[in-house]
């Protein structure tokens, strides 16, 4: 039996670059010697960002009951939902294309659950399409959280010089604000320390922003979020042995982390802790769910409608999210 992980790779949106970042990542001979990659999506999306690109490849479609073991480099195993017409547009949200997104997330977990891969890797979905093909989701972690059953969970973003982890994501500053609770930060900077404990971090050292400038400059700024939000939180968690220090200025704190003072920061909200990773480089970033049952890797870009099918895409980010996707797969 091989040892080599079976990473379920899903589409996403192909009127996006989804199918030609695949393609171009899967060129890469060294992650057939990490791994098994299966995809799951439309063969047909496949073929035609291959030829575009000029690949070299095959695509081999594939069913449940197919031996995900038998990856070959230069052939791609495609879990083929053959959902999609063969002229979808590049660049255009569609339904068709948005539903069919979700159909690939809700089968690779499926396959997961059946322990047919080891980990699932995501290419970008588009929110409007998907709200178009009928599934109303902020995207693709809170479809993970619900079809797995999962109520504990966050968005953590990781690159070589950063790891951030969310307590709030995908919803507007104001109700991001209101729905920060000590019990979400204190389960927050528990799912950090267990990640990352898990993964060989003996006692990470977790940095929790605050929410106002200067962290509220103790009142200065804001209404008391950081004494009545955060605070309570990083004193359950101090009290349970964790390395934990906060509220901190944000602006000060993703500079010392990333210079090594601390492994990971809790972010209060999105754009908080998205901007300091994709200041760092978007091709070297990658999104992980974490407290599911499943490994979750993803892209940390977008559709990028407005160079789909022009085969400029880079491949980075793909890469990278498969390694760790690997690197995070359980042990045979």
């Amino acid at each position: 039996m091989s040892k080599k992980p079976i990473i379920g790779i899903t589409m996403g949106d192909a009127a996006g670059v989804g199918p030609e970042v695949i393609v171009k990542s899967l060129q890469h001979k060294e992650v057939y010697e990490q791994a098994h990659p299966i995809v799951i999506g439309d063969a047909k999306m496949l073929e035609r960002a291959a030829e575009f690109l000029n690949a070299e490849i095959t695509v081999n479609k594939i069913d449940h009951q197919a031996d995900y073991t038998a990856t070959t480099f230069g052939e791609i195993a495609c879990v083929d939902l053959n959902l999609l017409p063969a002229d979808l547009p590049f660049g255009e949200v569609s339904a068709d294309a948005g539903d069919a997104a979700f159909q690939y997330l809700k089968t690779a977990i499926e396959l997961a659950n059946d322990e047919k891969i080891d980990a699932i890797c995501t290419a970008p979905l588009n929110k409007e399409a998907l709200h178009k093909g009928g599934h109303i989701y902020p995207g693709h972690t809170e479809i993970l959280a619900e079809l797995t059953n999962t109520k504990d969970f966050s968005m953590m973003l990781s690159s070589p010089k950063l790891k951030v982890i969310h307590v709030t994501t995908h919803m507007g500053l104001i109700d991001a604000i209101n729905r920060i609770e000590p019990e979400r930060v204190y389960k927050v900077i528990r799912l950090a320390h267990d990640t990352l404990s898990k993964s060989g971090i003996q006692q990470p050292k977790i940095g929790v922003c605050g929410i106002n400038p200067h962290a509220g400059e103790n009142g200065l700024f804001g209404n008391g979020e950081e004494e009545e939000k955060i605070d309570p939180a990083i004193k359950r968690a101090k009290e349970e042995g964790i390395d934990v220090e906060g509220a901190l200025p944000a602006d000060t704190l993703f500079f010392r982390a990333q210079r090594g003072d601390f492994d990971i920061v809790v972010a209060m909200y999105h754009d908080q802790g998205h901007g300091p990773i994709k200041v760092l480089g978007l091709e070297a970033g990658v999104n992980i769910t974490v407290g599911l049952p499943i490994i979750r890797t993803s892209v940390d870009h977008g559709t990028a409608f407005d160079i789909a099918g022009k085969g400029i895409v880079d491949d980075g980010s793909m890469i990278e999210a498969l390694r760790q996707a690997i690197e995070l797969a359980p042990e045979k």
